[in-house]
């Protein structure tokens, strides 16, 4: 059985000038020409895109959209009509968000959140500003120091909403935050903590040991780049730090610290520098 809104690997079952039909089981699904790859033959397995056309006729394509069926992204609009709006998803065929489904007064070239749904009236795939319909911390998926997907959803007077595996929500707050981020940024990060009521603090980058392993690398990178001698220390700032080298300086700290058991940097009194063992 196909799947609508997804990827799907479908033989291809005959050809014609305006494409080839893919296997769905009953008369089969159309790929047009311009998709269809060079070398592809009857018999086949294609890797395809499945959405439905201007008609409502399923149709395949090797086209990759910006999000499937249940993902969250943040989409351009291209244009705007009574009935809604037309956003592009990376598809020849824009994607439609009835007006119904609008949060936001939606402009053409904006950019806005949405969720890709089957719409229940059409049953076409559409797109839904109302996210809060679809996320739930009730019966939680994920544990403490889980690592996962977190997207930024709205700002609040504690730090950022964030969405967490396109299924949670969860709270990013100011004092673990080191860079720029806005609404719709899409990351990693892990769980921080669980509270009362499933109510979650996240923190962004990996876990721990693996987040010191990964920056400790970039430091040595970075001192080799730099004649191996970097004008930053304990004393820096953690502006300073985190432009430089885009961590905190709490991580910063940490990595340096590894790197100076494992003697492969001494310190100075003005920063850092290799030791050539």
């Amino acid at each position: 059985m196909v799947k609508m809104g997804e990827y799907n690997l479908l033989k291809v079952i005959k050809e014609k000038p305006m494409g080839v039909f893919l296997d769905d089981g009953e008369a089969g699904i159309l790929m047009p020409r311009r998709f269809v790859p060079l070398n592809a033959r009857i018999g086949d397995e294609l890797e395809v895109f499945l959405y439905h056309d201007g008609e409502g006729r399923p149709i395949a394509t090797t086209q990759k959209p910006l999000g499937i069926l249940g993902d969250i992204v943040r989409l351009k609009a291209v244009s705007v009509t009574p009935q809604g709006a037309f956003l592009d998803w990376g598809l020849m065929k824009d994607l439609f968000i009835p007006k119904s489904a609008m949060l936001s007064f939606i402009q053409p070239m904006g950019e806005y959140l949405v969720k890709i749904v089957m719409d229940e009236q059409t049953g076409r795939l559409a797109a839904t500003e109302k996210l809060d319909h679809y996320l739930s911390n009730e019966n939680l998926t994920v544990k403490e120091k889980d690592e996962v997907e977190l997207l930024v959803y709205r700002r609040t007077d504690i730090g950022y909403l964030v969405i967490i595996n396109n299924q949670h929500t969860g709270v990013l707050h100011f004092n673990e935050v080191y860079r720029t981020i806005a609404v719709g940024d899409r990351f990693q990060g892990f769980i921080k903590n669980i509270l009362d009521e499933n109510k979650i603090d996240v923190v962004a980058g990996k876990l721990g040991y693996k987040r010191v392993e990964d920056e400790a690398g970039k430091l040595m990178r970075l001192l080799k780049e730099n004649a191996g001698y970097l004008p930053y220390h304990d004393k820096s700032s953690p502006e300073d730090i985190y432009a430089f080298f885009g961590m905190s300086k709490k991580t910063f700290k940490m990595a340096a610290g590894n790197l100076y058991r494992l003697r492969k940097i001494r310190f100075t009194k003005t920063g850092i520098q290799l030791t050539g063992e």
